[in-house]
């Protein structure tokens, strides 16, 4: 690895660490995690339409995250409802609830106003070469 990849990989991952703590610090009042949000969102982005578990796992940000247990707490708290299929018993299907769309009209601001300040650095040209740039290295 070349000194010029170890230090952007480095910057990535203290960067990464950084919005992480950030956004958890953010949800944390809610009794929200950042993984637990960010199935909210994706089952808030099926418009009504059902997910199963592995549509939410492979759209989640941290693929490496328990799916099974996430919606699984999600589930207690009555933000999520996990519905069996009719035509097929052994599908199961996922909503997001009202109380989850509650509470995403509520703390979606709170973290949008969290990832202003964890880049407020940069102007919105370099925001989105810098976007342009991490998807080209991500694909």
């Amino acid at each position: 690895m070349s000194k010029s990849s170890q230090n952007l990989v480095i910057a990535l991952i203290k960067y990464n660490c950084k919005v992480n703590e950030s956004v958890s610090k953010a949800l944390k009042p809610f009794g929200v995690s950042f993984q637990q949000f960010n199935v909210l969102r994706i089952l808030r982005g099926q418009k009504g339409v059902a997910a199963n578990l592995s549509t939410v796992h492979e759209r989640m940000v941290n693929r490496t995250s328990n799916t099974t247990r996430i919606v699984d707490k999600l589930i207690n708290k009555n933000f999520v409802k996990r519905t069996v299929c009719k035509e097929n018993r052994r599908k199961i299907e996922l909503f997001i609830t009202k109380e989850g769309l509650k509470l995403l009209s509520v703390i979606d601001s709170i973290v949008e106003n969290t990832e202003d300040i964890e880049t407020q650095k940069l102007n919105e040209k370099e925001k989105d070469k810098l976007t342009f740039l991490l998807k080209k290295i991500n694909d």
